[in-house]
């Protein structure tokens, strides 16, 4: 069968923020699957700090997007053609073609789940790449231990709200969050259980985060970088360590940004600071699912999700996202 899809293209290379006009809407025909192929049409779709990257031309850890052509993404959808093996129509699968309605996707890439199991946006959250982010980047980035004292910069954001409950179900002494506006700061403590939270808008990151943290922090998981790095320095303890998740503070500058001031306090305290990628942990995969899915079932975890109705409006969810606007995840919901 051949489909007419609608998809969401880089129309230009962004200096600084990307604006609307960074996108364009167009249209793709797709013919028949190959060989080992899905055609897929798509119902959800993700929008993640990493895209940002992406969408400028240079070296870095995954290829750039190419002006021009369709934007790539964690999405989930409905195998409504298949010339693969093990996937049939009305198979509900995990890939990495969002930002448009229909994908041919490699069957290699794409992952059937269960949506009796969980909703559809938990596998592109809490039970995917974010949840398995933050899984990762806690207990083997950061060497968490039952006692620590945790601090997550953009607490209420995707991967945030995960670390700060999952370091809570550990056995975290005290768990402390940042975030941008009261609203999330009442979430963090009154639905997600954090010890204590800030918002950074309301005085230095620094003077907030000692007045929340006494006796100082053991891990700290950085989502942001910048105000919020160098403060957490200053208030880790010796032998505290840094998981580098993000730097989304720094994602859209136009010149070099200052580093952090207290570097050299890294020395002294014999601190741990540590880069990650998802993409080095998926032997976790299997620990992961075994503690996170019962504690997503039963509500241990909570998984908040801030939907965008239409592949129309996945720019504005883009950019919602960089700003911070909206709690936990930002979906774009593509079709019923």
């Amino acid at each position: 069968m051949s489909v007419r899809s609608t998809e969401v293209r880089l129309a230009a290379r962004p200096q600084g923020w990307p604006t609307a006009e960074t996108f364009e809407i167009a249209h793709a025909e797709l013919g028949d699957p190959a060989p080992g192929q899905v055609l897929v049409r798509n119902l959800l779709m993700s929008v993640d700090p990493y895209m940002r990257g992406r969408m400028d031309d240079r070296k870095s850890y995954v290829p750039p997007f190419q002006v021009g052509h369709a934007l790539e993404g964690g999405a989930i959808g409905e195998v409504v053609e298949s010339a693969a093996d093990g996937l049939k129509p009305g198979d509900i699968v995990l890939h990495g073609l969002g930002w448009r309605e229909y994908a041919l996707v490699n069957a290699r890439s794409a992952a059937k789940v269960d949506p009796s199991a969980a909703p559809l946006g938990a596998y592109l959250g809490v039970l995917g790449m974010t949840g398995l982010t933050a899984y990762a980047g806690l207990l083997r980035t950061a060497e968490f231990k039952p006692g620590d004292v945790v601090f997550v910069s953009s607490a209420a954001g995707a991967v945030g709200q995960v670390v700060g409950q999952l370091a809570r179900l550990k056995g975290a002494a005290r768990v402390i969050g940042s975030a941008g506006s009261a609203a999330k700061v009442a979430f963090l403590k009154d639905e997600l259980g954090f010890d204590a939270a800030f918002d950074y808008h309301d005085g230095p990151v620094a003077e907030q985060l000692k007045r929340a943290a006494p006796d100082g922090v053991d891990v700290y998981f950085d989502n942001v970088g910048g105000e919020h790095l160098e403060a957490a320095i200053s208030s880790l303890n010796v032998h505290g360590r840094i998981t580098v998740c993000g730097m989304i503070s720094v994602y859209n500058a136009t010149e070099p940004t200052p580093a952090p001031r207290n570097l050299a306090t890294l020395i002294g305290k014999r601190l741990t600071m540590r880069g990650m990628l998802v993409g080095d942990h998926s032997d976790l995969r299997e620990a992961f699912i075994a503690d996170m899915a019962p504690w997503v079932a039963d509500g241990s975890i909570k998984n908040q999700e801030t939907i965008f109705e239409g592949l129309s409006r996945a720019p504005e969810a883009f950019l919602a996202m960089l700003r911070g606007d909206g709690l936990g995840k930002n979906l774009v919901r593509i079709a019923e």
